[in-house]
């Protein structure tokens, strides 16, 4: 009796299986990566406000000014490294307020 030998590969089932849980497992990775990204942003953001804000105090203490006082973007550059404002990574735009303030962005829920 002759056996025939079966050739070696994957069915179409076997192949099907394997992208069905590759599309599975790929739904649940992406809105985390989403997710990710979005509070990478975020944390980038306050870093920047808590930059902008000790650069605003390092201002008020060389020039004695007082309490209420308000320097403008490029009295608190000159604290800055880089001589630069830095940029929202998520395009929002920064207020510098006055001294005893923390910075602002426009940007919802990028707050110090």
């Amino acid at each position: 009796m002759k056996t025939l030998k079966k050739a070696a590969g994957f069915t179409l089932v076997e192949i099907m299986i394997v992208v069905a849980i590759i599309g599975l497992l790929a739904a649940i990775a992406v809105p985390n990566f989403v997710n990710a990204r979005t509070n990478a942003r975020t944390s980038a953001c306050i870093n920047n406000l808590r930059l902008i804000d000790a650069a605003k105090e390092q201002w008020a203490l060389e020039t004695n000014a007082a309490d209420d006082a308000e320097p403008t973007e490029d009295e608190v550059k000159t604290y800055l490294k880089g001589g630069a404002m830095p940029t929202c990574p998520a395009d929002g735009s920064y207020s510098v307020e006055a001294i005893g303030t923390p910075p602002t962005c426009d940007v919802d829920g990028h707050t110090l």
